[in-house]
């Protein structure tokens, strides 16, 4: 048995602290704030449920991943499956349904039109895409890319996309072929028919419920923030308790206060990211779970209508939805965009989330490949969103907290 000290109570430290524990490991976690759950955290506002960051469901094409989360929730009892209903709002006159590159026939004449020239087009040309922009043009064509998903990727990710690199892209975004566009426009393919069509989400509480299951009988030390991890005469501390290997899974760019490093300093110093402000808002009633918004009129990209995902989500008659935006905006912003945002949201508070997105470039996966190795050596690992800076949903947290514990002797 091994002494192990997982920093952070989101859903990586959560599960890799259960995962420890289960193989017979003492396990104690730190969070510095007073309760678990990290970005999947939810509160409770004028008897509605507020997703403080984002609006997390479960789903995963691992199976391993699901059969670990079904031995901790009553799957009949505790959830609800729900359909996926999305969709894209142009302006207050045109709402496609999403993925918009199969609903190409809700648009007027002449853009169909030219969609179908860029079909032709693309039909004829094998160009290797070297960035997200040459991918985004190659697979949908400029038609569909100066309509949606330049604008709409553009509000996230504040940048050129010509600078984010195609590693981003794995299992993120459809793959369709200029076959599958055309075949789906033509018999109307709804979205339900693909892959994460549908998710799971729990009857009560949100993402909050999940965080306080997986939390319970576990040595959470909370509100304490680490100040320090050492090692000395082969031995690993956290801010002076004694363990044999350190699970970290906070942000990476906080570590090298933490931790004496002499290398990577100046790499994990130069790691950029975007944050969130979530907008939770009184919205009008209707049948969407989420909803993209590429129109320059406003800064807000999509609508994650929450108050769909469970009628428990909502009290009396509101209808609940959080607006979200890329990075800070003061209250005076966020009602200024508010009035030209569809669903005409009514301002109930907010929330602004520092670290939310991260960004790679051509190397960060390398470099954290490399930094990974070096700490192992002193018995220190990486596990989580940004611990690992990658974009990864909460299904994907919980692979790499499998992917580690397996990997333990």
């Amino acid at each position: 048995m091994k002494k192990y000290i997982v920093i952070g109570a989101g859903m990586a430290g959560l599960a890799t602290a259960r995962l420890l524990r289960e193989k017979g490991n003492e396990v104690v976690v730190y969070e510095r704030n007073g309760r678990p759950g990290g970005m999947i955290r939810c509160d409770v506002v004028e008897g509605c449920l507020f997703h403080r960051t984002g609006g997390h469901v479960f789903n995963t094409k691992r199976q391993d991943v699901m059969d670990w989360f079904w031995k901790h929730f009553d799957r009949e009892k505790e959830f609800t499956r729900t359909l996926r209903n999305s969709a894209v709002i142009f302006d207050e006159a045109l709402t496609v349904p999403y993925p918009v590159e199969n609903h190409m026939y809700c648009f007027d004449a002449e853009t169909q039109k030219a969609f179908i020239r860029d079909l032709l087009h693309m039909a004829g040309v094998r160009k290797e895409p070297q960035n997200f922009e040459e991918f985004l043009k190659g697979r949908f064509g400029e038609t569909l890319y100066g309509l949606y998903f330049q604008p709409y990727n553009y509000k996230v990710w504040r940048r050129d996309l010509s600078r984010v690199p195609l590693s981003w892209l794995e299992g993120k975004l459809p793959m369709p072929t200029v076959e599958e566009m055309i075949y789906n426009n033509m018999n109307h393919v709804e979205e339900r028919q693909f892959v994460h069509s549908s998710f799971y989400y729990p009857v009560r509480g949100g993402s909050q419920f999940l965080a306080d299951r997986l939390s319970e009988g576990l040595a959470i030390r909370y509100d304490t923030p680490v100040h320090s991890i050492e090692r000395e005469n082969g031995r690993l501390s956290v801010n002076g308790e004694a363990c044999d290997q350190v699970v970290f899974c906070g942000n990476v760019k906080k570590l090298p206060e933490l931790f004496r490093m002499d290398s990577f300093v100046k790499e994990i110093a130069a790691l950029e990211a975007h944050g969130t402000t979530s907008v939770f808002c009184e919205i009008d009633s209707n049948p969407y779970s989420w909803v993209y918004m590429p129109s320059r009129r406003h800064d807000a990209h999509r609508v994650i209508c929450t108050g769909n995902f469970s009628a428990n989500n909502n009290a009396g008659s509101k209808m609940t939805g959080t607006v979200e935006f890329t990075d800070y905006l003061s209250k005076e912003e966020i009602l200024d965009h508010l009035g030209r945002v569809s669903f005409h949201p009514k301002y109930l508070t907010h929330h602004y989330e520092e670290y939310t997105y991260p960004i790679q470039d051509r190397g960060t996966r390398d470099m954290i490949a490399a930094l990974k190795a070096r700490l192992a050596e002193d018995g220190i690992y990486l596990v989580g969103r940004f611990a690992e800076w990658e974009y990864c949903n909460m299904d994907v947290a919980i692979g790499s907290a499998l992917d580690f514990v397996n990997k333990q002797p």
